[in-house]
């Protein structure tokens, strides 16, 4: 691949809105990662300089690929998720369902969406995955 021609899609490629995730590490200081370029890491002492060191981490990962000429994933639409979810569940579970709602007087939806919130904050407080 020609200079003027990595050096293009390398400004494209950093210009996208990929997502930055930041996590205190255990031993101190933090960790960075961007989900949609697997194994774009670093660390830092201060979150001061953590979001240099991804933005950092991210040019040298996306140079290595384009050298590579592999494929690099492009982060996705944020627009794609429009807040509606179609889901087919068993009667009983829909029932049990209903009378947690009525129970405690809120809509089948809110109740739904409390139960898959509070479902995903535990899961993520315990693994800390994402």
């Amino acid at each position: 691949m020609e200079n003027s021609e990595l050096e293009k899609k390398l400004s494209y490629y950093m210009s996208l809105p990929y997502q930055i995730v930041v996590t205190p590490s255990p031993e101190g200081g933090y960790a960075a990662k961007i989900p949609d370029l697997p194994g774009c890491i670093t660390q830092s002492e201060s979150r001061e300089e953590i979001i240099a060191m991804i933005e950092d981490a991210k040019l040298c990962w996306l140079t290595a690929e384009l050298e590579d000429e592999d494929d690099i994933p492009e982060p996705p639409d944020p627009y794609k998720f429009d807040g509606q979810l179609r889901l087919r569940i068993p009667r009983s579970l829909h029932k049990e369902l209903s009378r947690c709602a009525a129970r405690d007087g809120v809509n089948l939806n809110q109740m739904a969406i409390y139960l898959i919130a509070d479902g995903l904050s535990k899961r993520f407080a315990t693994d800390g995955q994402d």
